[in-house]
């Protein structure tokens, strides 16, 4: 068996015995009891060379740096391309650019063999094959389970090794739908939940992620792993979470598409939890096309996450969202530009000009722009600690729950998690990065309720008096922003939203447009994006600037 685990400096394998004293540090790639003519045949090929899984006369394969699933899609129907080249091209990629991006934890050690599964369902015209997802590589972040030789430990070394009882539901709806999960994508570890001074996209597992555009640029987080992977090509389509911003932010900072679905849209059953009430799944993509293919195949009802899900059915469009693909898709359309605070670039005068240029390209593009719309009680969103109050009441027994129902794992409780980085402070970098995050969680108690009650409650007040109260007084479509920062206005209430390539600063550095709505309006935002995003079409290839 090829084992392949991509972890920056340290890597375990999962059919070692999970102790963290005993391991070895290693180079990036490690293979774990792996028979040496497999190691020798699997790096006989360098990065780009597919003389694997290429036939000699097959036609020339089509280029696949920033392909589409449109255009993999039409390359498998004029076979000029397997689903097996193209994981193989993927997992090349890695291998070459993963030790200096560490966007990849795991690359699934089927992956080949699920790629050829699907080669040969496509030449049996198996109804299904041929369109969508079938045959299509994806990346899940390192939250979300799957019930296969890849291990799932939101980044941490305390749970490597750890045994989930079934895939998660979005895992599930991908490979119902043909994808090939290639892989677990690095992430801020814990999404982001485990220290306030830890840096975005750092994990013990593989140090931290990098900006392919711009190296010492931040990726943000916590689904930095699927925004860097995708912007590199290093996959055709990932799945990040999103709490507040964990989509957004990264998709944004590294130039690629982000929809956060409205809560419940997508399962959150077999995802490592911070908050049933905020948490969200979708994906992260190189083009609105593509992420909302995705958002097809993962949207839908699941018996694990029964109330979500069952609430959420309702906002699910007969025929699905790919109708909603629209060059067209801002005719008519009432946007509210909220400039305070979410227009104020700290005095980078080329970053406002290139934002002005866009809502210039809105109104051309047929949109009604109420510029500007002002939420009312957004100081005090943005000032007060009840969002943070709440989800550090919610995180203990959201992960306890979770830990308590997996087949086998190390650690069984929050308490266990706090207990195995201060045991291995080397592995998890606690000494240098802390976990007060983890700890603040894990005091708080039943003493606590009342505060929590108070939170909720403001919480509740914020969204309505707030995006609620200004879209219906303003007969709004969407809201639209220049900062991640506005993922919390949506995160407090559930409500979706979706960043879109916007511009490049003067250094580099990705930055996105973000447009978001009230519970189940994906429809109006996809088309939004849709329409920006193909007058635009500012999405090119990352740099790799230092």
């Amino acid at each position: 068996i090829i084992h392949l685990q991509i972890t920056g400096k340290r890597t375990i394998s999962a059919s070692q015995s999970p102790n963290p004293t005993k391991q070895k540090l290693h180079s990036t790639i490690s293979m774990a009891a792996t028979p040496l003519f497999l190691i020798l045949l699997l790096f006989s090929f360098p990065p780009g060379s597919h003389s694997q899984t290429q036939n000699a006369t097959a036609s020339p394969r089509p280029q696949l740096t920033e392909a589409t699933i449109d255009t993999i899609q039409l390359a498998f129907k004029h076979n000029t391309l397997t689903s097996k080249q193209l994981v193989q091209f993927y997992i090349d990629r890695i291998h070459e650019h993963n030790d200096l991006l560490r966007a990849v934890i795991e690359v699934n050690p089927n992956a080949l063999s699920l790629a050829e599964m699907a080669d040969r369902e496509r030449r049996a015209r198996v109804p299904g094959s041929g369109a969508g997802l079938h045959g299509i590589p994806v990346l899940l972040k390192d939250n979300i389970a799957t019930k296969d030789k890849l291990n799932t430990t939101a980044g941490s070394f305390a749970l490597l090794g750890s045994v989930v009882p079934r895939d998660a539901g979005v895992a599930r709806k991908l490979r119902a739908a043909g994808a090939i999960i290639l892989g677990k994508a690095s992430l801020s570890e814990w999404s982001n939940f485990r220290s306030s001074s830890a840096p975005n996209g750092f994990c013990g597992r593989t140090g931290i992620g990098k900006n392919p555009y711009v190296l010492s640029a931040d990726p943000c987080g916590s689904s930095s792993g699927p925004g860097i992977s995708v912007a590199a090509n290093l996959v055709t389509v990932a799945i990040g979470s999103e709490t507040d911003g964990s989509i957004l932010c990264p998709s944004s900072a590294n130039s690629v598409v982000g929809i956060k679905p409205t809560v419940g849209l997508t399962s959150r059953a077999g995802v490592i939890p911070i908050s049933p009430r905020q948490d969200s799944i979708g994906p992260m993509c190189r083009t609105v096309a593509d992420a909302v293919y995705v958002l097809d195949a993962i949207a839908g009802f699941d018996s694990n996450d029964d109330l979500a899900t069952r609430a959420a059915a309702r906002y699910i469009p007969r025929g699905g969202y790919k109708q909603f693909l629209k060059p067209d898709g801002l005719r008519g359309k009432r946007l509210g530009v909220v400039r305070n605070p979410f227009f104020q670039f700290g005095g980078d005068e080329a970053v406002a000009a290139v934002f002005q240029n866009h809502l210039k390209t809105l109104r051309k593009e047929g949109a009604v722009l109420v510029d500007p719309v002002e939420i009312s009680n957004i100081t005090e969103i943005l000032s007060s600690s009840y969002e943070m109050d709440a989800l550090l009441a919610e995180f203990k027994p959201a992960l306890n729950s979770y830990l308590k129902h997996l087949v086998s794992s190390k650690v069984r409780t929050l308490a266990d998690v706090i207990a195995f980085n201060n045991k291995f402070p080397k592995l998890e970098k606690t000494k240098e990065y802390g976990q007060d995050i983890l700890e603040t969680s894990q005091r708080l108690n039943e003493t606590n309720r009342k505060a929590v009650r108070e939170a909720l409650s403001k919480l509740k007040q914020f969204s309505e008096n707030g995006i609620e109260k200004v879209m219906k007084e303003q007969k709004l479509d969407a809201l639209v922003a220049g900062s991640s920062s506005f993922s919390v206005v949506l995160a407090i209430g559930g409500y979706p939203g979706m960043s879109v390539p916007a511009g490049y600063d003067r250094g580099g550095v990705p930055f996105g447009i973000f447009f978001g709505g009230l519970m189940g309006s994906e429809p109006k935002l996809i088309e939004i994006g849709y329409g920006f995003e193909q007058a635009t079409k500012v999405r090119k290839p990352p740099s790799f600037k230092p």
